[in-house]
């Protein structure tokens, strides 16, 4: 019986080394360089196509949560091509990785809005030669997402969501809601309205899109910290779409990629156009596409149009700028900072947006980012 017993813990151990092997060069990749699957069942971009040049060691970054699945996929795949390199990106949020950027502990830093004056100002101090610019990174829809037992589909307009958001409509089955969904059999049950709890870009855009859509209705400033009250709050976009795929009669706020990610149905907006339009990739493209460049040197924060109501543009937008230094960055990071950024930016980097729910950056003003990461110093 003894002698059966320790066969069996040694077989037992093998298995768990032969699990445990394979686990390891899974992690580690292989000779193939043709990419392995991702979470969205498409193909990563080829190794060979991911230029490491001088990259080396360690880089850290933080920010944005808003950008976290497709900075997922960008760290996958060049950390699959470029041995010797690690990426660790914390998504926190867009203040916390402008904090950490101008306190000089991280490469570079995600943020759904651009730089303030105040920002740029203290980033002098870190940059030394220079200062913090923005970068769009990775566009895409800010999904309205809810959840109301026997109702999947429904259609709401900036007034009415400002009025939501601001606890003025308390009610599912409020008149204005009613009259946007006609044949939509809406429950007297209360709204349960969900946003963020920490200063967040994505809160920000939501502030400059209600403020400009529905001035009337939307009276605060637009800011990272969620100003109005009532409501109900949870951390990152991650929390606040996990309170809403639970909680019956809830309405929140989070990026496309969440929203499919979740299976979480999303309000169609209501722009004044021909049609309502739904919140894809597709539709936040045709709005990110005639947004300008406004800011100047090396920067290129963009000016969005919250208000269009061209057909199938989809207003309620966000751009992700990576933020870093025109000059004065790390020596020992700023190789490995202007190879990553490279590829994110680069034709295949832009491609693999889509199938996570994001926009790619449009093509002219993507080119003046690339050129712009060739310059840093």
């Amino acid at each position: 019986m003894k002698l059966q017993r320790k066969n069996r813990l040694r077989a037992t151990a093998l298995g768990a080394l032969a699990v445990s092997g394979a686990l390891v060069l899974t992690a580690c990749g292989s000779d193939d360089n043709t990419g392995g699957a991702t979470s969205t069942g498409e193909k990563t971009t080829a190794a060979s196509n991911v230029d490491c040049g001088k990259a080396k060691g360690q880089l850290r970054a933080s920010g944005s949560s808003a950008q976290k699945n497709a900075m997922d996929l960008w760290v996958k795949n060049y950390m699959a091509a470029c041995s010797g390199v690690e990426i660790n990106y914390n998504s926190s949020s867009s203040g916390e990785g402008i904090v950490a950027f101008n306190q000089g502990t991280v490469g570079f830093a995600g943020s759904d809005s651009a730089l303030k004056p105040e920002e740029v100002a203290e980033s002098k101090k870190m940059c030394k030669t220079g200062q913090g610019i923005n970068l769009p990174m990775v566009g895409g829809p800010i999904a309205i997402g809810f959840k109301l037992e026997g109702v999947d589909k429904l259609t709401l307009d900036a007034p009415t969501l400002a009025k939501i958001f601001d606890s003025k409509i308390k009610k599912w089955n409020d008149p204005a809601i009613a009259k946007l969904n006609d044949g939509v059999d809406l429950p007297d049950k209360a709204i349960q309205a969900f946003h963020r709890s920490e200063d967040s870009g994505t809160t920000q855009n939501l502030g400059k899109y209600l403020g400009a859509a529905a001035p009337d209705d939307w009276k605060y400033e637009a800011e990272k910290k969620w100003p109005a009250p009532g409501g109900q709050a949870a951390s990152g976009s991650s929390g606040v779409a996990a309170q809403v795929k639970q909680v019956d009669g809830a309405i929140g706020y989070f990026e496309l990629s969440y929203a499919k990610s979740q299976s979480i149905p999303t309000v169609d907006v209501n722009t004044g156009g021909a049609a309502p339009v739904q919140a894809t990739s597709e539709n936040a493209s045709k709005a990110i596409a005639a947004a300008k460049i406004k800011g100047t040197g090396k920067d290129l924060a963009l000016d969005l149009d919250y208000t269009t109501k061209a057909e199938g543009a989809y207003p309620l937008v966000l751009v992700t700028y990576e933020v870093v230094c025109d000059s004065g960055n790390k020596p020992e990071t700023l190789d490995t900072v202007k190879s990553f950024l490279s590829y994110a930016a680069s034709d295949d980097g832009q491609k693999i947006l889509t199938d996570a729910g994001y926009a790619p950056i449009p093509a002219e003003i993507n080119a003046k980012v690339r050129e712009t990461i060739g310059t840093l110093s």
